[in-house]
C-alpha cells in the first residue's frame, strides 16, 4: 500500500528533499570554503537550521574536512564546556599520537575518559580556579588545532551555559587557522539584549564566514517538498493544506508528511485517494500545530512505547534506555521492544551512543503537554526518586523535577546544592544560571537570598553575560531586606565586576558606596580603596592619593598580610606612574620567595606594574629586567595570569626595540597558551596593526587596529605605550587623509586626558601631526602646551623625546627650520639612547626634511641612511617613502656590479608588491605604500601574477604562498 499511495522513504524521519534553501546553502558553503571561518545560523524553532548545517557538513566532509557536532540542552549537568567536550569525545580515531599533542591537552583527560588513552598525561591542576579555566581553554584549543582542518558545529547555542559561551567567544575571536565554527540558535530564546556569544562579536580580519537568517518556506517551497515525498499522489490542495498547517516551517511540514507516511502503512480505507489524504490532515483538531502532528503519530504506538516516549518527555534530556525504562516502570524486555518501536516510528531518536531523546525540543514539548496532569506529576516524582538513587546524583535534573512538582521550598534547597556542585566542578556558567533562577523567585527567605547573592558576587567575574549578572547584583544591593553585613561585599563585587568585566566606570561609584558599608570588614574595604586609588579616570591625583592613604591606614589594623601586600603593591604602582625615582629601590626590596602565595602574587603585581610604567617612561633596560623576573617567578609559582601579563610586556618591548622578526608568531603562541585573556588579544592586534602599517598593508592594519580599539575603549590603562587609536590615525595620515586622522584622535585629546597619558602611547604625536596637516596650527600649539603642563616636572627619556619631537614639528610649521632641526636631532639621539630604533628613524626622517631646503645633498644622504634603517626593521612603506624623497633631492644609487636576475623568483620589490596584493590592495594602494608610480606598479603586478601563475583574486588572502618575509 505504501507504493500504491506513492509515498517515498520518509518514514524514518530522514530523506526529505531540501527545498527553498539554495541561497542559504550556497552562503553557508562559501563561508566554510576557507578556514578559519565563523558562521552563525539563526532562525525560529523548526525553520530548518540543523538540516541546513547537516547538508553543508556533508559537503565539507566530502572535501576531507572533519566535522564535529555538539548540542546544547535546556537542562544539563555541570561540566565545563559540556557541548564542546561532547563533540570532541567522538574524535578519538582522528587524534595523533599523544606525544605529538600539546602537553596542555592532557588537562581534558579527566573530563573526556573516552579520549584518556589518546591524550598526554594530565598536567597538575593550578590552585587558582581562573588559571584552571585558562588551562582547559588552552587544552580545547590544542585538541582542535591537532584535529584540523575541522569544523565544529554547536547546535542550539541559545541554551549554552556561560562557560561554554565564553569558550566559543574566545575561539571565534581568535580561531585556529584550520578551524571552522558553525553556531545555530534562536534569537527569541536568548535573554533580552544578550548577544548569542554573550558579548558583541565581529569576525576578525582574515576569518571568513557568514551570518544567515532562515525564514519560513514559501508556499511553492512547501509544494515542492510535498511533491518530492508524495510523488504522483501530490496535489495542489494537499500542498496548500500542509502549507497552511505548517505556516512554512519545514519541521511541521515534515512531521505532517511523516504522519501521512505512517497512515499510508495502515490498511487503506475504501476509495482512498488524494482527497482522502487531505481530509486526514483536516481531521487533526488544531491546524498548523506540531503538537497534533506528533500526537497523531503516537496513536499507532503500543502502550509501553507511549510510556517510554512520555518518560523521555518528562526527563527532557537524552537518556539511557535503562533510565527511560525505570521512569516508564517497564521491565527490561518490555522497555527494549517499546524503545525500538518508538525509534522506528521516528518519535524518538538516538541522539548519542545509547542515549535517546526527541528529534527537537518542540516534539518533546508537544508530548509533555499532552500528558495528563496527575500522570505527569507521577512521572516527575518517579524521576526524582530514581535520579536521587544514582551513585552520582544529577542535582540540576533533580531540582528540575522538584520545580515541576511545585515544591518551591525543596527546589530552592536543591537548586542551591546544584549551584554549589557546579562551582565545585568548575562550571561557573551553570552555577550562575541556577543562582539567577533562585534570585528571580519572589519571597525568598532572607538567609537564602543572602547566600545566593554572595555566591553570585563571588563568581560573577566568570560571567560572559555581563548585563544579566550586573542587573542581578544591582537589584540585590538595593534590596532593603538584604543583610547589612552582606551588602558591602556584594557592592564591592558589583563595582569590581562592572570595571573589570566591561570597563564600566560607574563601578567606581559602587566602590565608593561600598567602603562605609564594609566598615566591619576592613580586609574587603581595603580592596575597594585600592581599586579607587588606581582606577577611577575622573579622579584627581590628590583624590587618588587620599584613597591610597586611607587604604594604608585601614590595612594597618588588618591582620591579613594579603591586604597589606595589596596596599603596598598599589602604592608602588602609583609611584611608578608618577615617575617617583624611589620606586626602583623599593620594588627591589619586595620578596620574590615568600611562602604566602597571595602575598607573592601581590608582590609580583607590583614588579610587573613598575616594569610597565618604566617602559612607558623610556627606562627600557630596567623595565625589561623587572618583566623578565616577573615572568620567571610567576612561571615557577604557577601564576599563569601574571606570567602572561609579563610576556605581553616583554613582547611589547621587542616591538619598541626593533626585534620584529617572529613577533607575530610569539603573540600567536601566547594567545594559544591563554586564549581568553583580553589583554593578550588586544596587544596581539595592536602589534599586528603596527607591523602591517609599517609594511604599507593599510587594510590589514586598519582591521587589526579596529579590533584593538574596541578593546581599548573598554580596558585602557595607564602604562600603555601603544594605542590602537593612534595607529588608525597614523594609517589615515599615510593614506593622505588628515581630516579622518584628526577625527579619530580628537575625542581622546580634547580635553587633554590624564590617563592613559597621550604622550606615552603615541596619541599626542599623531594628534599634533594631524592638526598641522589639517592646517590648524593653533589647535596643534594648544595640544603641545596642554601636554607640557600635564608633564611638568615628570622628566624621563621617553617624555623628553616626545617633547622635542612635538616642538620640532611646531617650529618647522612656523618656518623656524634651524630650531626644528635641533629638536628633531635631540629626539633622534634620545630615542637611540633608549634603544628604540623605529621612532629614532622617524625623528631622523624629520631632521632630514628640515635640512633639505639648504643642504640637499646632506638631506638626501640622511634620507638614504634612514631608509636603510627602516629596511633593517622591515618597515617597507617607510623605507620606500624615504627612498623616493632622496631621489627627488637628486640622490642616485650606483647599480650593483652583478645584478641578480629574477627570472622565476620574485625580486625583493615584487615580494613587497605581492604581500600588499594578498591584503587586497589596489594598484593605487600599492603605489601609495611603496612611493611608486601606478604604471610601475602595474608592471610589478603583472610579473608577480605571471611568476606565481595565479590570478589576482586567488592571490588575495594567500600570504602563505609567498616566501617568508625578511626582518
Amino acid at each position: 500500500m505504501h507504493a500504491d499511495l506513492g509515498f517515498k522513504a520518509a518514514d524514518s524521519g530522514h530523506g526529505f528533499a531540501l527545498v527553498g534553501r539554495r541561497g542559504e546553502l550556497k552562503l553557508l558553503s562559501a563561508g566554510l570554503s576557507r578556514l578559519p571561518a565563523v558562521v552563525l545560523v539563526e532562525g525560529e524553532a523548526g525553520v530548518g537550521k540543523s538540516r541546513l548545517v547537516h547538508e553543508s557538513a556533508r559537503a565539507v566532509a566530502a572535501r576531507g574536512v572533519r566535522v564535529l557536532t555538539g548540542y546544547c540542552h535546556p537542562l544539563r549537568e555541570p561540566l565545563p564546556f559540556g557541548p564542546v567536550l561532547d563533540a570532541l569525545a567522538t574524535a578519538a580515531d582522528w587524534l595523533p599520537e599523544p606525544g605529538l599533542l600539546n602537553p596542555q591537552t592532557g588537562a581534558l583527560a579527566p573530563l573526556l575518559p573516552q579520549l584518556a588513552d589518546r591524550l598526554p598525561p594530565a598536567p597538575q591542576a593550578p590552585a587558582d580556579p581562573r588559571a584552571g579555566r585558562f588551562q582547559l581553554l588552552g587544552a580545547v584549543r590544542g585538541i582542535l588545532e591537532a584535529l584540523g582542518p575541522v569544523v565544529l558545529v554547536v547546535e542550539d547555542l541559545h541554551w549554552a551555559d556561560e562557560t561554554t559561551r565564553e569558550l566559543l567567544l574566545v575561539l571565534a575571536r581568535n580561531p585556529p587557522k584550520n578551524l571552522g565554527l558553525v553556531f545555530t540558535y534562536r534569537t527569541e530564546d536568548l535573554a533580552h539584549s544578550t548577544p548569542v556569544l554573550g558579548a558583541p562579536y565581529h569576525r576578525p580580519a582574515g576569518t571568513s564566514g557568514a551570518e544567515i537568517h532562515l525564514d519560513a518556506l514559501s508556499e511553492q517551497d512547501v509544494q515542492d517538498l510535498v511533491t518530492a515525498v508524495m510523488g504522483p499522489r501530490s496535489t495542489r490542495a494537499l500542498g496548500q493544506a500542509i502549507y497552511e498547517r505548517s505556516a512554512g516551517l519545514p519541521l511541521v511540514a515534515e512531521e505532517d508528511l511523516l504522519t501521512l507516511t505512517d497512515w499510508g502503512r495502515q490498511p487503506r480505507p475504501p476509495n482512498a485517494d488524494a482527497t482522502t489524504v487531505v481530509e486526514t490532515l483536516q481531521d487533526i483538531e488544531v491546524p498548523r500545530a506540531l503538537r497534533e502532528a506528533i500526537v497523531s503519530r503516537m496513536t499507532g504506538l503500543s502502550a509501553p512505547a507511549v510510556a517510554m516516549v512520555e518518560a523521555a518527555a518528562v526527563l527532557a534530556v537524552p537518556s539511557s534506555g535503562r533510565l527511560l525504562a525505570d521512569i516508564a516502570d517497564l521491565d527490561a524486555d518490555q522497555a527494549e521492544a517499546a524503545l525500538v518501536e518508538a525509534l522506528q516510528a521516528a518519535v524518538l531518536r538516538e541522539s548519542a551512543p545509547a542515549l535517546y531523546g526527541f528529534r527537537h525540543a518542540l516534539a518533546q514539548q508537544a508530548v509533555y503537554r499532552e500528558i495528563l496532569g496527575p500522570l505527569r506529576s507521577a512521572l516527575h516524582r518517579r524521576a526524582h526518586r530514581v535520579l536521587q538513587g544514582q551513585s552520582s546524583p544529577p542535582l540540576v535534573q533533580i531540582a528540575h523535577h522538584t520545580l515541576a512538582l511545585g515544591d518551591m521550598q525543596t527546589w530552592l534547597r536543591e537548586a542551591e546544592e546544584a549551584a554549589d556542585q557546579a562551582v565545585a566542578r568548575g562550571d561557573d556558567g551553570t552555577a550562575i544560571s541556577l543562582i539567577h533562577d533562585i534570585l528571580r523567585q519572589p519571597h525568598l527567605p532572607p538567609d537564602l537570598r543572602n547566600r545566593a547573592a554572595l555566591a553570585l558576587a563571588r563568581i560573577a567575574h566568570y560571567s560572559v553575560d555581563y548585563s544579566a549578572s550586573a542587573a542581578a547584583l544591582r537589584r540585590i544591593v538595593v534590596d532593603p531586606q538584604l543583610a547589612a553585613e552582606a551588602r558591602g561585599e556584594i557592592r564591592l563585587a558589583l563595582g569590581l565586576f562592572m570595571i573589570n568585566q566591561c570597563g564600566d566606570h560607574a563601578g567606581h561609584r559602587e566602590l565608593q558606596l561600598a567602603v562605609p558599608e564594609l566598615a566591619d570588614r576592613p580586609d574587603l574595604a581595603v580592596r575597594a580603596m585600592v581599586a579607587l586609588a588606581r582606577g577611577e579616570p575622573d579622579l584627581s591625583r590628590r583624590e587618588a592619593m587620599a584613597w591610597m592613604d586611607q587604604a594604608e591606614r585601614t590595612a594597618q589594623g588588618v591582620s591579613s598580610p594579603k591586604s597589606r601586600a595589596a596596599v603596598w603593591a598599589t602604592r608602588l604602582d602609583l609611584m611608578a606612574l608618577d615617575g617617583d625615582p624611589r620606586v626602583w629601590e623599593l620594588v627591589e626590596q619586595l620578596s620574590r620567595h615568600t611562602g604566602d602565595r597571595e602575598v607573592l602574587r601581590q608582590n609580583l603585581r607590583a614588579v610587573h606594574n613598575v616594569g610597565v610604567a618604566g617602559m612607558e617612561r623610556g627606562y627600557d633596560e630596567r623595565a625589561a629586567g623587572l618583566l623578565r623576573e616577573c615572568r620567571d617567578v610567576s612561571r615557577q609559582s604557577g601564576f599563569s595570569t601574571m606570567e602572561a601579563f609579563s610576556r605581553i610586556g616583554l613582547l611589547t618591548m621587542d616591538w619598541l626595540a626593533g626585534r620584529w622578526a617572529g613577533l607575530e608568531d610569539e603573540f600567536a603562541a601566547l594567545t594559544a597558551d591563554a586564549p581568553d585573556m583580553l589583554p593578550i588579544t588586544k596587544a596581539a592586534a595592536q602589534i599586528g596593526g603596527n607591523l602591517a602599517a609599517a609594511r604599507g598593508q593599510w587594510t590589514r592594519a586598519l582591521g587589526a587596529f579596529g579590533r584593538a580599539a574596541v578593546m581599548e575603549d573598554r580596558f585602557s590603562e595607564a602604562g600603555e605605550v601603544l594605542s590602537a587609536t593612534a595607529g588608525i590615525a597614523q594609517v589615515r595620515l599615510a593614506q593622505g587623509d588628515p581630516q579622518a586622522a584628526w577625527a579619530t584622535v580628537a575625542p581622546r585629546l580634547d580635553p587633554m586626558p590624564t590617563a592613559p597619558r597621550p604622550w606615552a602611547n603615541g596619541l599626542l604625536v599623531v594628534g599634533v601631526r594631524a592638526a598641522l596637516a589639517c592646517g590648524d596650527h593653533e589647535r596643534a600649539r594648544h595640544l603641545i602646551v596642554s601636554a607640557e603642563e600635564s608633564i611638568l616636572n615628570k622628566g624621563s627619556p621617553a617624555i623628553t623625546a616626545v617633547v622635542h619631537l612635538l616642538k620640532g614639528m611646531l617650529l618647522q610649521q612656523a618656518g623656524d627650520i634651524d630650531g626644528a632641526g635641533e629638536h628633531f636631532d635631540r629626539a633622534h639621539v634620545t630615542y637611540k639612547a633608549i634603544g628604540r630604533p623605529y621612532p629614532a628613524a622617524q625623528a631622523a626622517e624629520c631632521l632630514a626634511h628640515t635640512r633639505a631646503p639648504t643642504t640637499e645633498h646632506d638631506a638626501a644622504q640622511q634620507l638614504a641612511e634612514t631608509a636603510n634603517a627602516y629596511n633593517d626593521l622591515g618597515a617597507t612603506a617607510d623605507a620606500a617613502r624615504c627612498e623616493q624623497a632622496a631621489r627627488k633631492l637628486g640622490l642616485t644609487r650606483p647599480a650593483p656590479r652583478a645584478p641578480r636576475r629574477y627570472d622565476t623568483d620574485l625580486s625583493p620589490r615584487e615580494q613587497q608588491v605581492a604581500r600588499l596584493l594578498t591584503d587586497g590592495a589596489t594598484n593605487q594602494d600599492v603605489a601609495h605604500a611603496l612611493s611608486l608610480s601606478v604604471r610601475t606598479v602595474e608592471h610589478h603586478v603583472a610579473r608577480v601574477l605571471k611568476k606565481l601563475d595565479i590570478s589576482r583574486e586567488e592571490l588575495r588572502g594567500a600570504a602563505s604562498a609567498l616566501p617568508p618575509e625578511g626582518p
